[in-house]
């Protein structure tokens, strides 16, 4: 079944991450795939907008269903394997609501983190003010003090929606791994950074550890002052 899918991404993508470890926890190795540089804008090439006119990774085909965004690549290879692999969605529905609620809360963590870390990038030169990226920095350390307070209520050893690994750390573990990479302060999401020290060897995880972190696992201090 892996042999009909075909997966393009690129390297220290979260979105692209995620689809990968779902891949992975599904059991579905073997699937066709393509490494492109986001540097290079190889992202935009025909190959893909063939595919998704967003040209934008990842891009996401399995026989003649195409999907993009990565919440739905993920959603969509759970509910077509749901019995192959790991269960990433629960079936009770109080506990699915808690996995669907954290994976969406990704988006806050992902979006106030970008925007401190790369507000360079964001922002145009002459449209940066100290004063907005200093309320940026509030806002994150903010969110961060919401989601240390979420492992904190759900006590040590847990995962992000219970005792059980679920789409919720599949989607928002990828973000979290920014915050190391990027030299955080630990003192700023202490239970954060025991969760990603916790899921961070995880197979399917360790084993599709982005590249160009391997061959530079510094990474750039660009929260060191957060």
């Amino acid at each position: 079944m892996a042999q009909s899918m075909m997966l393009y991404w690129g390297s220290g993508s979260p979105p692209c991450w995620r689809v990968i470890i779902t891949l992975e926890e599904k059991m579905l190795q073997g699937y066709n795939h393509k490494l492109l540089s986001f540097d290079k804008n190889e992202h935009k090439c025909e190959e893909v907008k063939a595919l998704n006119p967003r040209a934008q990774l990842p891009t996401f085909k399995h026989g003649d269903i195409v999907v993009n965004e990565s919440f739905a690549a993920c959603l969509y290879l759970e509910s077509a394997f749901k019995s192959q692999g790991t269960r990433l969605i629960p079936d009770d529905p109080a506990e699915q609501a808690l996995v669907y609620q954290r994976m969406f809360e990704t988006n806050n963590l992902q979006h106030k983190l970008y925007y401190v870390a790369f507000y360079d990038y964001y922002v145009p030169e002459g449209e940066r003010h100290e004063s907005a990226l200093k309320r940026n920095k509030e806002s994150l350390i903010d969110e961060l003090k919401l989601w240390d307070g979420y492992l904190e209520k759900m006590g040590k050893g847990s995962y992000l929606a219970g005792k059980n690994f679920t789409m919720a750390d599949v989607v928002c573990f990828p973000i979290i791994a920014l915050f190391p990479r990027l030299h955080c302060p630990r003192e700023r999401c202490p239970r954060l950074m025991e969760y990603y020290e916790m899921v961070k060897d995880r197979p399917s995880i360790k084993a599709n550890w982005p590249p160009h972190w391997l061959e530079n696992p510094e990474g750039q201090e660009k929260l060191k002052n957060l």
